[in-house]
């Protein structure tokens, strides 16, 4: 059974920084493009960072210069380092093979960007 566990978020003040972690279990992430994922309430869910098995990466225009999406294959850990965050950043995140697979949905961890 796949299991994504999502975690580093927080209450951060607009300009801060953080950094998410996502522990992949029942899946290789190396052998997966991966994706970190945004859902808004009220929203969909949205790609804003994503990896490719050759690890080239891509992202979002609104993220695109702050935020940063990283691999681990020894820990099978995918991670998103955000900078410079601003309060439309905030939602909850999560991580997903790309493109996303309904059944691998994690719990998330929320992000608020506030001051």
């Amino acid at each position: 059974q796949v299991q994504m566990e999502e975690s580093g978020g927080g209450l951060v003040q607009p300009g801060g920084s953080l950094r998410l972690s996502c522990a992949a279990f029942g899946i290789i992430s190396r052998n997966n493009h991966m994706g970190w994922y945004r859902q808004a309430p009220g929203n969909q869910h949205e790609l804003v960072a994503a990896i490719s098995v050759s690890g080239s990466t891509d992202y979002a225009d609104s993220v695109k210069g702050r935020f940063t999406i990283s691999r681990d294959n020894a820990k099978n850990t995918v991670y998103l380092q955000m900078n410079s965050l601003k309060p439309e950043d905030t939602a909850v995140y999560y991580c997903n093979i790309r493109p996303a697979w309904d059944g691998y949905w994690g719990p998330g961890t929320q992000v608020t960007v506030s001051s």
